[in-house]
């Protein structure tokens, strides 16, 4: 009953709304302006003069503004702070100074403790497999 009542109400809001816009008058469309008079060769031999000096007048612009950038970064890469330019070895913190090396000479390796102890096998996570584990003796 539910769906029934929300399929009523969708559909007469479609109907509603179709018919609204089936009223609405269509938008007044303007007059057409009056056609200009053809121009003359001479008027079209200037527009495109000017359009050929507003083109290289751009192109000054964007060169100068380029050019403009280059020196900028040029100046701001040759700071006194530069990598580059710096001579200085890499300062390191260390805890003592270097000393003069000295000429090596021979220790005896002091002999361990007690030895190692032998390493027992592995026993895997689901149990003992039959070839992990000795044979019983007959």
């Amino acid at each position: 009953m539910n769906k029934l009542l929300a399929t009523l109400i969708a559909g007469a809001f479609a109907v509603a709304t179709t018919a609204a816009l089936a009223q609405t008058a269509a938008p007044a469309t303007p007059a057409a302006p009056a056609a200009p008079a053809t121009k003359s060769d001479a008027m079209k031999a200037d527009d495109a003069k000017a359009a050929k000096e507003a083109k290289a007048h751009k192109k000054a612009a964007q060169k100068k503004h380029f050019d403009e950038q280059h020196k900028e970064m040029q100046k701001n890469s040759a700071s006194a702070s530069s990598p580059m330019k710096q001579n200085n070895p890499v300062k390191t913190k260390t805890a003592a100074p270097a000393t003069p090396a000295t000429p090596a000479t021979p220790t005896v390796a002091a002999a361990p403790a007690a030895p190692a102890a032998p390493a027992a096998p592995a026993a895997s996570a689901t149990g003992s497999m039959k070839a992990d584990t000795a044979a019983p003796k007959k």
